[in-house]
């Protein structure tokens, strides 16, 4: 990067807004979630949750009885969903985020267990008392889901079909 692109990005994110928790993030396609703390090293983000009902849907997480090793980050919601996507067996929930498009915008994800802590303990409210599916699998048979009833997370049998809400990232 030249100096004066440094320059020009620095005063950019000085210009930058960021709304109170729970509302319309402008021009994000949603609503601000709260910020992701970056792991090992990695960047922070915001995580921005979609207020479009066709972000959101009830399915089967999928592949019951198979091992999905590039899925079980607790923390990266997106590289999971990505490698449910491009996995040889099918996964509902992870092919809906593939294929949604809300708000103008197609890198929708399902949160992992991390993200969906973030979710819970920032915007409780935006989701209706029941378990949403995780990107996050724990075994050939189990996935975990966050509950909005009581607000812990707990492990399902992938073949149950779960509520499903996407996110996507915003990076400052």
């Amino acid at each position: 990067m030249q100096l004066k692109e440094i320059d020009d990005a620095a005063a950019a994110l000085a210009n930058v807004k960021i709304p109170a928790i729970a509302t319309l993030w402008p021009d994000q396609g949603g609503r601000n979630g709260g910020l992701m703390r970056g792991i090992d090293g990695g960047p922070d983000y915001f995580l921005i949750y979609a207020d479009d009902q066709a972000a959101e849907a009830e399915l089967e997480w999928g592949g019951y009885g198979k091992e999905e090793s590039g899925a079980k980050s607790d923390h990266d919601g997106l590289a999971n969903t990505r490698a449910l996507i491009a996995s040889e067996h099918s996964h509902p929930a992870a092919e809906f985020a593939g294929e949604a498009r809300a708000g103008g915008f197609s890198d929708w994800y399902i949160p992992a267990r991390r993200e969906w802590r973030v979710l819970a303990g920032k915007v409780p409210d935006a989701f209706k008392p029941d378990w949403y599916w995780s990107s996050t699998q724990y075994s050939r048979t189990n996935a975990w889901v966050q509950d909005f009833g009581v607000g812990y997370q707990i492990l399902d049998g992938k073949f149950f079909s779960r509520r499903v809400r996407l996110v996507r990232r915003l990076f400052l």
